[in-house]
């Protein structure tokens, strides 16, 4: 049972940090390289992309638009740039449009680079066509530089003190009410238990003291010499 209870514990760490490491921004330090709109089938993997652009009609199908971009190392990367509207994670993007042309006007080759630190969330799937979204774009001056999530930060510090007052308040909520019914209810199983106890040995001294009465009894029918209790 213990290995059952580690593996539902395990899981539903996983779960929860997976939904964070999805919906949480990151940043990336790229160079882009160009900018594209492509039509896409989202249907079958609907779960992990946005919805259609403000003021554009819903559907399986659509034109999405992506940002092409590069490594500091040479490795490619490509997100895409759709609105999150009022959907999750509440971003609230309906900038896809602007980002987009934010985006050309970043563009640079590897002799003149203009790096670019490219905020999104999501991940990037190859098997199930899953791209990160981007939400903000800032040059930099370098790949090298230090960005500080501080976002991130915030957020999951105030998450873990609403997380610990929770705790602590229904931990002083069972301390107060909770604990001393069970104590309650544990003394009086415990005096009833005692009671039943006493009864039990009360009743057995009587019906002892009733067999020996009885026994004695009947002692007075029998021949002298052949009696069990002696006067």
């Amino acid at each position: 049972m213990v290995w059952f209870k580690r593996i539902v514990i395990g899981t539903l760490i996983f779960v929860i940090f997976a939904f964070f490491h999805y919906s949480l921004p990151s940043r990336d330090i790229v160079r882009i390289v160009g900018t594209d709109v492509k039509r896409m089938d989202v249907g079958t993997g609907s779960w992990f992309w946005a919805e259609a652009d403000a003021g554009s009609l819903a559907g399986d199908t659509r034109d999405v638009r992506f940002v092409d971009a590069v490594w500091p190392n040479g490795n490619v990367r490509v997100y895409r740039n759709e609105d999150t509207n009022w959907g999750w994670p509440p971003y609230l993007k309906f900038d896809s449009g602007n980002l987009n042309a934010e985006a050309k006007s970043l563009v640079s080759g590897k002799d003149d680079p203009q790096w670019v630190a490219v905020t999104h969330y999501g991940w990037r799937f190859k098997l199930l066509s899953m791209f990160p979204n981007v939400i903000g774009l800032k040059p930099v001056d370098g790949p090298d530089v230090t960005l500080i999530p501080w976002f991130n930060i915030i957020f999951l510090t105030l998450l873990g003190a609403l997380i610990l007052w929770i705790w602590r308040f229904f931990r002083r909520l069972k301390q107060r009410h909770v604990d001393p019914v069970l104590e309650n209810v544990t003394e009086t199983a415990d005096d009833f238990m005692d009671g039943l106890g006493d009864t039990a040995s009360a009743a057995r001294q009587r019906a002892t003291g009733a067999g020996t009465r009885l026994g004695r009894w009947i002692d007075t029918w029998r021949p002298k010499h052949k009696r069990r209790y002696r006067d």
